[in-house]
């Protein structure tokens, strides 16, 4: 049996800007069938950035050397500096399972202009475009991928390294305008998404894409019986009202265990702090009206009565299973966002532990 690996890809900051982060996702998850275990947005710094680029050019053949040439180029452009008003953003994935490295090599996939399949995601997202002499005219690789488990562990070691100072949610990257009303609200992709490897977590993350706001925070999240609680807390007085107070009380344990697990009654204080064993993502979105403007693409919560085309009509099932949650106020947004540890780095300790001899 193929022992465990971990792999990576980082979504450049045009993929980013393009919204193409939830189509990417979908591929690396449906189609290496890999445990997406870890994620952060970055700013990159020129330090990072320079360290590297330095590792990128590795390849002894001829072919891929040019291409590991042009992704160093690419990166030393456009991962720093600002465009537009906006500093660049990177989305770096963290991928755990047997022959991970391959199976991300392989879906991910190589820029030639004789391919435009769509098979992989440099031809779906990427381009590769060359003039009559052969001369690349534009470039565009989508993401940033490393082709051996050596390189994989050296990069993922770097930017873990970066990950508290370039990482994390990224508060004032993105300039508006003068009086503009600028939130951020949170999303959960939640756990009904995470059943086996499908495409499911990114065709909700594609969706909210149509709210023109900006990915500024991400991470991978099990949520503890403890913040469970705290986070549907004001769930349960209502729920009680409506059922009354043992059937009230039933159905918000279901809501606490459909998140973390575990349900109250059950659990030792102990086990109450510690990680869940369901997964979610917790996403941070910034922009001008941010909380209507995701609650709109959202849906009502009972699925059945969603609009078309909103996440619960496509993604949901029922009132509890209904693919994502999202805050309904700038001030639930604050607080949820406390609850779930949105900047907790919970990446960097995820590399530590797996390479643990060095």
């Amino acid at each position: 049996m193929q022992a465990e690996e971990l792999s990576y890809v980082v979504v450049t900051p045009y993929s980013m800007r393009k919204s193409r982060t939830g189509g990417i996702i979908s591929r690396l998850i449906s189609r290496t069938g890999l445990d997406l275990v870890g994620g952060r947005m970055f700013a990159p710094g020129e330090e990072l950035v320079r360290r590297y680029t330095e590792t990128i050019v590795s390849s002894t053949d001829p072919r891929h050397r040019a291409t590991q040439k042009m992704i160093r180029d690419y990166v030393l452009k456009n991962f720093t500096g600002e465009r537009e008003g906006q500093h660049p953003r990177v989305l770096l994935l963290v991928f755990r399972g047997p022959g991970a490295v391959e199976k991300i090599k392989n879906v991910v996939g190589h820029i030639v202009h004789e391919r435009t399949s769509g098979e992989t995601i440099r031809d779906t997202y990427g381009d590769y475009i060359t003039d009559e002499t052969g001369k690349v005219t534009y470039f565009e690789p989508a993401v940033i991928a490393s082709l051996d488990a050596e390189s994989v562990e050296y990069n993922l070691k770097l930017w873990a390294e970066f990950s508290d100072s370039d990482g994390g949610v990224l508060d004032n990257v993105i300039s508006y305008p003068s009086g503009a009303k600028v939130e951020k609200s949170l999303v959960l992709i939640k756990p009904d998404n995470f059943k086996f490897p499908n495409s499911r977590p990114g065709g909700v993350i594609e969706v909210f894409s149509r709210t023109g706001l900006y990915i500024v925070g991400f991470k991978v999240h099990q949520m503890s019986v403890g913040q469970a609680e705290e986070f549907y807390g004001p769930v349960l007085p209502v729920l009680r009202d409506k059922l009354g107070a043992e059937k009230g009380r039933e159905a918000w344990e279901d809501i606490v265990e459909f998140m973390s697990g575990g349900r109250p009654s059950a659990t030792s204080d102990v086990q109450r702090r510690e990680p869940g064993t369901e997964k979610c993502i917790a996403l941070v979105y910034q922009g001008e009206d941010a909380v209507r403007k995701i609650r709109d693409v959202l849906g009502p919560t009972d699925p059945s009565k969603a609009p078309p085309g909103s996440i619960r009509k496509e993604f949901g099932q029922s009132i509890m299973i209904n693919a994502a949650h999202a805050s309904d106020s700038p001030e639930n947004a604050k607080r949820e966002m406390e609850i779930v540890q949105v900047r907790e780095n919970n990446l960097k300790p995820l590399i530590e532990n797996f390479y643990p001899h060095s």
